[in-house]
């Protein structure tokens, strides 16, 4: 299963150090039965955009939380097997959890397939929507404009093997 892990560039870097997104348990986002069933789609390619959205989004968090964090979302595409990437049923249709699943170890920073990372203009955009998201949370339509937003950024695509250039 394809599960995506939401980290910020200093989280990356030592994913990078220590060789592994970790450690365990993980928070990460992969097309579950509840995404499925959410977005009614069978386009398996639409289905993991959307994960990996839900997975930029988590990494917003981890930037509002983390002052000293360069404001570029970051998310590590990994394939792990099926039954290590566990989904909550409870929380299935919970729209703030779609897509989520818990993963209880490590995972190998080799068993990475990609790395998607905010292009450096995305940065003023990110930044508003990261102090924004305490008033969007609690209702603030012009909040909430603001971290929608930095949705508008695509990710990038990165090899596993440019991280040394991504963390510098």
């Amino acid at each position: 299963m394809r599960v995506y892990v939401p980290l910020t560039l200093p989280g990356l870097a030592e994913a990078h150090k220590t060789g592994e997104l970790g450690p365990g348990p993980l928070t990460a986002y992969a097309v579950t039965p509840g995404l499925r069933e959410w977005y009614v789609s069978d386009d398996i390619e639409e289905l993991e955009y959307a994960a990996l959205n839900r997975a930029a989004a988590a990494s917003l968090r981890l930037i509002a939380a983390d002052p000293d964090a360069a404001r570029r979302r970051v998310v590590v595409a990994a394939d792990v097997p099926d039954r290590e990437a566990v989904s909550d049923p409870d929380l299935r249709l919970d729209a703030s959890s779609l897509g989520e699943v818990r993963i209880a170890a490590a995972i190998a920073l080799r068993k990475a397939a990609a790395v998607h990372v905010d292009s450096d203009d995305a940065d003023a955009d990110v930044t508003a929507a990261a102090a924004a998201l305490g008033a969007a949370d609690h209702g603030d339509d012009d909040a909430r404009f603001t971290v929608d937003g930095a949705e508008d950024h695509e990710l990038l695509w990165f090899g596993i093997q440019e991280i040394p250039n991504l963390i510098a």
